[in-house]
């Protein structure tokens, strides 16, 4: 029987590639858009940071006509920025369910916090909305599942925001490509270098700031208090508490997100996976070699609720099919390594160096390489991707079910470091073997009153 993500992956060697705005205008669609102009018209879910991000590096393919965030100041704020940019104002809302509600809108990006994603992006798909996520995906192993149910049953188009497989100069690809072409020789080992995090001091409860409706932003997760030190974070995120429980912050909380397995780990594991053909499906073993984490923990949980929980260093073991190690570390750099019994070299968004990358001046890849690895001519960026797929009716680049099985991998490790021992995992039945409580952790309850609405 033809499974759907082998049906997925015919799609992705029939995508044509990105589509300019001018392409767009040329060429009528298989399926037409609401704009009279035939460009497709977008909404942004969540602004901060990547909302604003993704946003602005679509301008060129879709007409953004509405916006929605729970904080009224970052709400303003883009709008202005959106109606400069575009030269027409979009609508503005709180509350995301008014932008699925309208029928004149073709497509979502959700850019929330983690523990968001799923429920708006089930919502959207059964209001009729394509839709663009944020990665990671999800905050747990069966909101994929309960994803891949709905994407099959609606027929929506949905790409994850992996743009490592689109962007970075097709480093990415070229690194697919390479291992794929037997440049290393039987692949042992790949290493993906993600970062650690800093603990954090004791976050006090403090007032919630103008503008934030607190209630809202927690929606799913359990319902908490404010917390918050005074100092602002600088750089990228930057203007926000250095130290909470919301804002760029969520990440290192296990309530909203996964800390640095989900965040990094969804990019250079998804690539990793890629590359040694393991995208449909997963290890056999994931063990905690070494890991920290910065708070106590009893039976899998936090004992404390007033400072970061997600680990801060960490080695972990997965052990892929083919005899395959891939190692997932906070230590040295942020990157991946290939490793094979004839070669190894890296590859991060600035750069790909080692031997085998070397010898292409003299030995260079076949003619068509990075595009079949892509499947077909690469687009210009991630956004393009998405829209090509719309006209289409195919997958992206970026589809939920290569997503989901490597994020099961980024799962799994935050489980086994929470639960303190190695995990054997049946990447058929996609369950834990023979341990009740990490099994346990495979989903999660909403709070009451934000549980997923299937139809809008």
């Amino acid at each position: 029987m033809t499974s759907h993500l082998q049906t997925t992956r015919r799609h992705f060697f029939g995508i044509t590639g990105g589509l300019a705005a001018g392409a767009l205008l040329a060429n009528r669609p298989a399926v037409a858009f609401h704009s009279a102009l035939e460009r497709p018209t977008f909404a942004t879910i969540g602004l901060r940071n990547q909302g604003w991000h993704i946003t602005s590096k679509s301008f060129k393919f879709a007409d953004f006509v509405a916006l929605a965030d729970v904080d009224a100041n970052v709400l303003a704020e883009n709008v202005d920025k959106v109606q400069k940019n575009q030269g027409k104002k979009p609508d503005s809302y709180k509350d995301y369910r008014e932008i699925l509600a309208r029928k004149d809108i073709d497509a979502v990006m959700i850019a929330t916090p983690d523990h968001w994603h799923t429920k708006i992006a089930v919502e959207a798909m059964y209001a009729g909305k394509d839709v663009y996520c944020e990665k990671p995906l999800t905050l747990t192993i069966a909101e994929g599942k309960l994803i891949e149910r709905v994407v099959k049953e609606t027929g929506r188009v949905f790409q994850v925001g992996t743009m490592q497989r689109t962007e970075s100069e097709q480093r990415f690809l070229l690194a697919v490509a390479l291992v794929k072409h037997g440049r290393i020789g039987k692949v042992t080992k790949v290493t993906c270098g993600i970062n650690g995090m800093e603990a954090s001091p004791v976050i006090p409860e403090v007032p919630v700031p103008n503008g934030l409706d607190w209630d809202f932003w927690l929606g799913p997760a359990p319902k908490v208090a404010y917390r918050a030190l005074p100092e602002l974070r600088e750089g990228y995120g930057g203007g926000v508490p250095l130290y909470s429980n919301a804002h760029y912050s969520f990440r290192n909380w296990h309530e909203y997100s996964g800390g640095k397995l989900t965040d990094w780990g969804a990019h250079h594991v998804d690539i990793a996976c890629w590359a040694i053909g393991a995208s449909d499906t997963g290890p056999s073993l994931i063990q905690p070699k070494s890991y920290k984490l910065p708070v106590p923990y009893k039976d899998g949980h936090p004992t404390v609720a007033d400072q970061y929980n997600a680990a801060t260093n960490f080695e972990i073991l997965a052990k892929m099919p083919n005899d395959i190690e891939m190692i997932i570390t906070s230590e040295g750099d942020n990157g991946i390594m290939f490793e094979g019994t004839e070669g190894r070299f890296f590859v991060n968004r600035g750069k790909i160096t080692g031997k085998p990358v070397e010898e292409l001046k003299d030995k260079p890849l076949p003619d068509g390489a990075i595009e079949e690895v892509y499947g077909g001519k690469v687009s210009e960026n991630h956004t393009a991707n998405f829209i090509d797929a719309m006209v289409s009716r195919k997958q992206p680049i970026s589809d939920v079910w290569t997503h989901n099985r490597m994020l099961e991998i980024c799962h799994l490790s935050n489980i086994a470091m929470r639960v303190g021992r190695e995990l054997k995992w049946d990447p058929t039945k996609r369950e834990i073997i023979g341990d009740d409580q990490a099994n346990s952790f495979l989903s999660r309850p909403s709070r009451a009153g934000f549980e997923i609405e299937k139809r809008a």
